[in-house]
């Protein structure tokens, strides 16, 4: 089950980053950020209520709010660090946030076998191949590489974190409500600063508040699916090692970069071809290791 759960994160995870992907070429990445996780407060909200997942509040929720505060600021230091680019080193970079989990996994006391270990190192050598890195004349700015730095280690810190927010499924309700709470309370504030700092919160061209109207199915499967992706995560941790679940759930640049093949029919570089093959060897290796 921890396989099958981490893969079905890694779906779900490829797919929210290529539908927010699109999303972000027609409005700001705030903005595409803070609509899509407020759709999900709603939703969530609904189900706590539904569930009585409020008597599952308790000193864990902590880890729900950190996780919420840490993930939008991960976000736009990634969109910065995709800024100033080149993104086919920055994108490969940020998948390195999978040490993080995999390092708490280690210091719990998950010994992964021979297999196993080799699956980690070849589906995580994948992971990096996926995402089509520039392997000779990239520039590549200090700053750029910080930032990419900064996001990985805060979106793996997420993956930690929210594994650790529940240990029932009416609390993983919970603990994802607040999660998303914290993250529209803070990436709210950080769309209100850029918007009185001269940025924008509405697409240029015109369309305004109806072209946002116009977008919410699209913004919905992208905050619930991301959503989703986090709490299949948890399962997967609460029900194996968190070495095998971070790994797994971390193959979703594969899922994107393949979403744009048969979407945008958009090319697979050689390297993006053989860090999916990789990807998939490490794959079978940790589920039959």
């Amino acid at each position: 089950m921890t396989a099958l759960f981490a893969l079905a994160t890694s779906l779900l995870w490829g797919l929210a980053d290529f539908g927010g992907g699109l999303l972000t070429r027609r409005f700001p990445a705030l903005t595409v950020v803070v609509v899509s996780q407020a759709i999900a407060v709603v939703v969530l909200g609904t189900l706590v209520l539904a569930t009585g997942a409020l008597g599952e509040a308790g000193p864990r929720l902590w880890y729900a709010v950190a996780a919420g505060a840490v993930g939008p600021a991960a976000m736009l230091a990634f969109y910065k660090a995709l800024a100033l680019g080149p993104m086919g080193v920055v994108s490969p970079l940020g998948s390195l946030g999978v040490v993080v989990p995999v390092g708490v996994g280690l210091l719990l006391g998950d010994r992964p076998g021979l297999l196993q270990f080799a699956g980690i190192v070849v589906a995580i050598a994948g992971v990096v191949l996926a995402g089509g890195p520039e392997l000779r004349g990239a520039p590549v700015q200090r700053q750029a590489v910080l930032l990419t730095l900064v996001a990985a280690f805060g979106f793996g810190a997420v993956m930690a974190l929210i594994a650790e927010a529940s240990t029932t499924l009416t609390g993983l309700f919970l603990a994802l409500f607040v999660q998303r709470v914290t993250n529209v309370a803070v990436g709210g504030g950080a769309l209100w600063l850029s918007v009185r700092r001269g940025g924008r919160a509405l697409p240029e061209g015109g369309g305004g508040l109806r072209a946002v109207a116009a977008a919410v199915p699209a913004l919905a499967f992208v905050g619930l699916a991301d959503v989703a992706a986090n709490g299949t995560y948890a399962l997967a941790a609460q029900r194996g090692p968190v070495t095998i679940a971070a790994v797994l759930a971390s193959l979703y640049p594969v899922v994107t970069a393949l979403a744009a093949r048969g979407v945008l029919k958009e090319r697979l570089r050689s390297v993006q071809a053989a860090g999916a093959g990789l990807a998939l060897v490490g794959t079978v290796l940790l589920a039959t290791g």
